[in-house]
């Protein structure tokens, strides 16, 4: 492995001009990191307030997905390359359907997701609404959702018949997912997550 030299981040030496096979062969399980046609992006500790996020979309998603048998879902750290040419990112948040599960690799996944979810931070915030916006758009994803913890608030993006996002807004509070065969939330769960097994009775599942 040949590098153009390197650089520190929080303790972790990074190499440069890597390919994104090397890359991955670098990656350690405990590093959360994207690759950027060779720069490596170490990315920074996540806030209480993402978390709560985080645990909110593993109940909900995960919850129901798993009930349904629909797929799986994947937290960080593991890795995305939606397309050839494009930068391999580490999603805060993925869902890959029984039909996909052929595009998942041991540390990776090669092709598109069926839905990425971000949570903003404030050093975040241009990579999440324009960066990997216009990424996710050109790989094909057909679900992108940016939730905002600190406002409180969430977009919901799909691909429409020409392959570009549009915002979908939730109804009422209510968002329906077009790739979670039947499933809405209620976007304040997002904040304030009630009991799972009330949410199961509400989606008829209990």
């Amino acid at each position: 492995m040949t590098t153009a030299g390197s650089k520190q981040a929080a303790g972790i030496s990074i190499p440069a001009g890597l390919s994104y096979e090397e890359f991955l062969d670098w990656l350690d399980e405990d590093v959360r990191a994207e690759w950027i046609h060779g720069e490596i992006i170490v990315m920074s500790p996540a806030s209480r307030a993402h978390q709560e996020v985080l645990k909110a979309l593993a109940m909900l998603v995960g919850g129901y997905v798993e009930e349904k048998a629909l797929g799986k879902v994947y937290l960080p750290p593991f890795n995305l390359k939606p397309g050839p040419g494009l930068p391999g990112r580490e999603p805060d948040f993925m869902f890959v359907s029984e039909r996909h599960q052929g595009r998942l690799r041991n540390t990776f996944i090669d092709g598109p997701s069926d839905l990425v979810v971000e949570i903003i931070s404030p050093e975040s915030r241009t990579r999440d609404t324009i960066d990997k916006f216009r990424e996710y758009e050109q790989g094909g994803i057909p679900e992108y959702w940016i939730v905002e913890p600190y406002q409180q608030s969430v977009q919901f993006f799909q691909l429409d018949e020409t392959g570009r996002y549009r915002e979908v807004l939730a109804v009422a509070g209510v968002y329906r997912s077009r790739v979670i065969e039947e499933f809405w939330l209620r976007t304040d769960w997002l904040w304030t997550l009630p009991k799972i097994s009330v949410v199961f009775r509400e989606w008829g599942l209990l």
